[in-house]
């Protein structure tokens, strides 16, 4: 949309130009045509230049919610992923590994909660993030009552996603279609990371962007959540997480595992990709996701699991599977926002 609104403000400047630079008439009318055409050109640069944040939702209204913590299941659930490549197939199936539950999803690449709202048509890569049999219409999945638990994340850049996709409505439509299909049903918002490479400095904005970014959908959903069931809508905190381990990991290190870059992808050329992790990034997303779900300690979960495509992941050693475990359930527990 910014792109066309650039091309029609290029097009309507230029025909003023143009139609000043014919002109043969008096000097009054084509100096006005000057003007126009500069006129438009300052009304588009206005309208296109970056918008700021909206004003900071401090979620005072809802933030009560969490005081008194939540029911925890007493069996398996079923789980139902709405997100992206961050979410992924290999995570919901490690997951489902750890606790033996069943599980379905809808993903896209890089795709924002709004455009999910909107369908296929909208969803980038839907065919190829799909091509599973875990795969199921997000409409039809909340609106069967059949889940236990909704899982949902929003695109990043998140800044992006607030100023550009309608993140806030989004949220708060899914949440209301979560609990309409079933009223017992637990939402949760699943805080992922920026790149590597973006800025602010990755680790360091970690706990600054759970309250100045993921907070503003949190609390939204959170109160049409309330609305029907009078819970709030929980946090999974795999970003806090990821900062508390590559702090302990780069201080002092945790047994193989050095720094950061550790836990991310390689490209097919070798060099690094600063926001899609590997096999022990989603083993402690994974991780995080079962303590938060089930509000249970991760410590004792088995350090070996499958891929979604039945192969075998690249498992942590024993040692640094039960560190990540014991990270995990220590952030999960203090994080108000899980209800635990």
């Amino acid at each position: 949309m910014r792109y066309l609104v650039l091309l029609v403000v290029l097009l309507v400047a230029v025909a003023a130009f143009y139609a000043a630079w014919r002109w043969r008439g008096g000097m009054l009318p084509r100096t006005g045509l000057v003007l126009a055409g500069l006129a438009v050109m300052a009304a588009g640069a206005w309208s296109l230049k970056p918008k700021g944040l909206p004003s900071h939702d401090d979620g005072a209204d809802v933030q009560a919610l969490y005081d008194t913590g939540r029911a925890l299941p007493q069996a398996p659930l079923k789980v139902f992923h709405l997100g992206h490549s961050l979410v992924g197939r290999d995570m919901p199936a490690m997951l489902a590994q750890m606790a033996g539950h069943d599980y379905n999803l809808q993903l896209g690449w890089g795709t924002a909660l709004g455009e999910h709202w909107q369908g296929r048509q909208a969803i980038n890569g839907f065919d190829q993030e799909n091509a599973t049999p875990r795969y199921r219409d997000a409409h039809e999945a909340l609106k069967s009552g059949e889940y236990d638990a909704f899982v949902m994340t929003e695109m990043v850049r998140l800044k992006d996603a607030l100023l550009y996709k309608d993140s806030v409505a989004s949220a708060r439509k899914w949440a209301a279609e979560a609990v309409a299909g079933n009223p017992d049903i637990q939402v949760f918002l699943y805080e992922s990371w920026h790149a590597l490479d973006d800025q602010p400095e990755w680790l360091s904005r970690l706990p600054t962007d759970l309250d100045a970014m993921w907070s503003q959908i949190l609390w939204p959903a959170s109160r049409e959540t309330a609305k029907a069931t009078g819970r709030p809508v929980w946090l999974i905190p795999a970003g806090q997480v990821m900062a508390a381990v590559v702090t302990e990991a780069e201080g002092k290190g945790i047994a193989e595992l050095t720094n950061r870059e550790q836990l991310f992808n390689r490209n097919a050329d070798g060099s690094l990709d600063t926001i899609h992790i590997n096999d022990l990034g989603v083993y402690l997303v994974a991780l995080t996701h079962y303590a938060a779900l089930y509000g249970k300690s991760p410590v004792g979960l088995p350090n070996q699991l499958i891929r979604a495509d039945g192969t075998s992941a690249t498992a942590p050693s024993p040692e640094l599977a039960h560190r990540m475990q014991e990270i995990v359930w220590d952030v999960v527990q203090r994080q108000k926002l899980t209800g635990l």
